[in-house]
């Protein structure tokens, strides 16, 4: 009797070591669910009521060894039935790499056609990620372009009897042309734009100096005043004008070397600064003929130039809205035409020379 009790309780220590083992090996797979061990486990405690061993379990004389680490990273945790999420905020990984995972992992990589078109840089590596953590500048910095030439090319075209040469929009000069597009080109800066970095800060530039001449505080045409009681006297001035026209040529110039650098970017970019172009072109003719006396030939350039200003906006008005529907992410977009594939950049070149000369 003792006998048969003591290898009864020999036979129930060995299932035991059989079961604790056998669960091990199943939890060491990393092939199997929760659910299925669970399974395995409840078979083998029937296997061991019948006192028999489960013909797919092999019996391991020896326990467990120290986990490797290396092993153990790779298997999966089973906790709370779910394995362990590459970006779980908890014991098993850091929360600075969590993060930085999840930073990487939420990285989009645009292609040039829509950075171009989001931008209006032509796209080059910079470092850091202030692109991931901060907004984008550009389409603030148009919106200042935009809301300052739209109503100045409607005043130089005369249209529903207006005139003055833009003194009535002198308020969008300075706190939308001028500081809008100064503040975005700064903000370009920060992001490595340099492109439209130098572009907004230029016009912001240009239309801070719009207002101040037009300004009477600022005394730019009062100097010309053949009536010192009346400075408006100088807006008329043929000194007055031919001197200020040659500022408006080399607004024209710089607007050309605008032109050549947006051959890098898109065809609605490349229309505002031919647009732009005109308009200080055309507006410096103007101005030199209204020095002339010719006020006839001058209203009709002035006229023209605010048909070539008009262009420009509309340009722009169209871009603008291209920009704030990808700034939504909007079922659709607006082309832009891109170009940048047509002049190979300069980089390309050289690396293409590198690799044809190795």
């Amino acid at each position: 009797m003792s006998s048969f009790y003591l290898c009864s309780k020999n036979h129930s220590i060995v299932g035991q070591m059989d079961t604790y083992l056998a669960f091990h090996r199943d939890s060491d797979t990393p092939h199997n669910h929760p659910s299925q061990r669970h399974v395995h486990s409840q078979t083998n405690k029937e296997d061991r009521i019948f006192g028999e061993k489960a013909p797919h379990l092999a019996f391991n004389p020896t326990f467990p060894s120290n986990p490797n680490l290396s092993e153990e990273s790779s298997r999966p945790n089973y906790l709370n039935n779910s394995p362990t999420s590459p970006y779980h905020l908890g014991r098993d990984v850091p929360s600075d790499e969590a993060l930085n995972k999840i930073k990487t992992a939420n990285s989009v990589t645009i292609s040039p056609e829509l950075f171009e078109k989001i931008y209006l840089n032509p796209q080059k590596e910079v470092k850091g990620e202030l692109r991931n953590t901060f907004g984008n500048p550009t389409p603030l910095a148009l919106l200042g372009f935009l809301l300052s030439l739209s109503p100045l090319s409607c005043e130089l075209m005369g249209w529903r009897g207006a005139g003055g040469d833009g003194i009535a929009t002198i308020g969008a000069y300075y706190f939308i042309g001028g500081f809008l597009m100064s503040l975005g080109g700064i903000l370009e800066f920060f992001l490595g734009n340099t492109f439209s970095f130098v572009v907004f800060c230029s016009f912001g530039g240009f239309w801070f100096t719009l207002g101040a001449t037009l300004t009477p505080s600022f005394n730019a045409y009062g100097a010309y005043a053949s009536d010192p009681n009346n400075i408006a006297t100088g807006l008329t001035s043929p000194q007055f004008h031919a001197s200020f026209g040659f500022f408006l040529l080399f607004m024209g110039l710089l607007s050309f070397i605008y032109l050549i650098c947006a051959l890098r970017t898109n065809l609605i970019f490349v229309a505002i600064f031919l647009g732009l172009l005109l308009v200080f072109v055309v507006l410096t003719g103007s101005y030199w003929q209204l020095a002339a006396g010719n006020t006839v030939m001058a209203q009709k350039l002035q006229v023209a130039a605010g048909a070539f200003g008009f262009m420009a906006v509309m340009a722009g008005w169209w871009i603008f809205f291209a920009q704030m529907l990808a700034s939504v992410d909007f079922p659709f977009q607006l082309p832009v035409g891109d170009i940048s594939h047509l002049i190979v950049a300069g980089s390309e070149r050289v690396k293409q020379k590198e690799r044809f000369s190795a």
